[in-house]
């Protein structure tokens, strides 16, 4: 049986970065399992106790690729905050780099783009990665967590 995996990311409201991720990423929410017309009807079908299921009315806190090439992200509703960097983060990939998009300017121009987007959806820039003389452009942001991740 071949391994599959997702990425869990610990998390207050766990709609509110559904909603962002799901725009940021072309993603979609998770839909209920085949054959339930929700989720919360499906995890009371488990026996899972009423008080566990606060916010399960907005779905599985999932949310997938509809083409399914790329991993599931779960966000895990936690009851601390965030309280230091990332350890692990999303690189949002527009340009494929120097190799396929020779010209930094017009990264550049793209990944300024997409990024001024993603302001507007709820991120913030947290600061910018362009080292002078480098051939290298990316944007580092926060979601509207907190949660660092790059645009490059």
């Amino acid at each position: 049986m071949t391994t599959t995996w997702q990425l869990t990311i610990d998390c207050a409201d766990p709609q509110r970065l559904v909603t962002f991720w799901c725009e940021a990423l072309g993603y979609e929410p998770e839909p209920a399992p085949e054959g339930w017309d929700s989720w919360l009807a499906y995890w009371r079908s488990l026996g899972i106790p009423e008080d566990d299921l606060e916010g399960a009315e907005n779905g599985s806190g999932g949310i997938i690729d509809p083409s399914g090439r790329y991993p599931r992200i779960w966000f895990q509703p936690v009851p601390e905050g965030k309280a230091v960097k990332n350890r692990l983060h999303l690189d949002l990939k527009l340009t494929g780099g120097p190799l396929v998009v020779p010209d930094r300017a017009q990264r550049k121009e793209r990944v300024d783009a997409e990024v001024e987007r993603l302001v507007g959806l709820g991120a913030s820039i947290a600061y910018l990665n362009a080292p002078e003389g480098a051939n290298y452009y990316a944007v580092t942001l926060h979601d509207p967590e907190g949660n660092e991740f790059c645009v490059v």
